[in-house]
């Protein structure tokens, strides 16, 4: 049996009255009502949107190439080492 989520955060939206008939229009032939058709397809739009910051996907060769300038050691950055042991000038110690 599935079990609802308990709703307790209210999102407002406003439109146009052109965009309004239209989602009222895909949530008629989606047989579902209206909170439930903009959440399911807000998820959809927002997991798309964050995909690319939390999946990578590579073919083989990227994938090779990716894991070859992964393996390479670390150059010495003599400046950025420096920089580095420098105190923080956004921490009070």
């Amino acid at each position: 049996m599935e079990t609802k989520r308990r709703r307790s955060e209210r999102l407002e939206v406003r439109t146009t009255v052109e965009d309004r008939e239209l989602i009222n229009r895909a949530v008629a032939a989606s047989e579902t009502d209206l909170t439930d058709f903009v959440v399911s397809n807000l998820r959809v739009a927002a997991q798309r949107v964050l995909a690319d910051r939390t999946v990578f996907e590579l073919d083989g060769a990227a994938f090779r190439s990716w894991d070859a300038a992964n393996r390479r050691p670390a150059r010495d950055l003599g400046g950025l080492r420096s920089l580095m042991e420098r105190p923080s000038p956004f921490v009070d110690e």
